[in-house]
């Protein structure tokens, strides 16, 4: 079976080109598929859309009615997609890649910032400036406290990972003393 990215990247691009197209906002639409795919992720959701007495048609009308905004038109039609390509475990991964290239089109990227303790609004305005250098663009940063990290940070931005946690410099001098 081919892989879950590969499988979700058209109906991502699909739906970005249709968001962009329909001028209503990519922010909207990225909360409309990213509701649809935590609904997905859900396992009781996934079991009821997958009984087979269901047909496509009730399964989309469930789909829709469990999504707190209403659909939009090209949404309800997305949604029949993939219904009808029996392509709904992929939504959370077209949700990724719909942020994805949102954040593209946009020149930002999304940065998870992880600290031990608290910081204050000044500190992580200091810190995203830094990473902002770094990085060659702006961030959507997104700080959660973390308590086994020690001390210190680690930030995620896309796949790279910057980690100067308390945590991780223990972890290599472990490795070094039993290498």
């Amino acid at each position: 079976m081919a892989e879950l990215s590969t499988i979700a990247r058209p109906y991502a691009d699909a739906l970005f080109e249709t968001a962009r197209a329909s001028g209503e906002g990519l922010e909207r639409w990225l909360a409309v598929v990213e509701e649809l795919a935590t609904l997905m992720s859900h396992p009781q959701v996934a079991q009821v859309v997958a009984d087979p007495k269901l047909n496509d048609a009730q399964v989309v009308d469930l789909l829709s009615s469990l999504v707190k905004q209403p659909l939009p038109a090209t949404g309800t039609n997305f949604l029949k997609l993939l219904v009808a390509n029996q392509r709904l475990a992929a939504l959370p991964e077209v949700a990724v890649q719909f942020r994805q290239l949102k954040n593209e089109a946009e020149g930002v990227a999304d940065c998870l910032i992880e600290t031990a303790f608290p910081l204050s609004d000044g500190e992580v305005s200091e810190l995203l400036a830094a990473l902002a250098k770094r990085f060659g663009t702006g961030l959507r940063p997104s700080v959660q406290v973390n308590p086994a990290l020690i001390g210190g940070v680690r930030i995620a931005v896309g796949d790279q990972v910057l980690d100067s946690s308390v945590r991780a410099r223990l972890n290599q001098m472990q490795t070094a003393l039993t290498a």
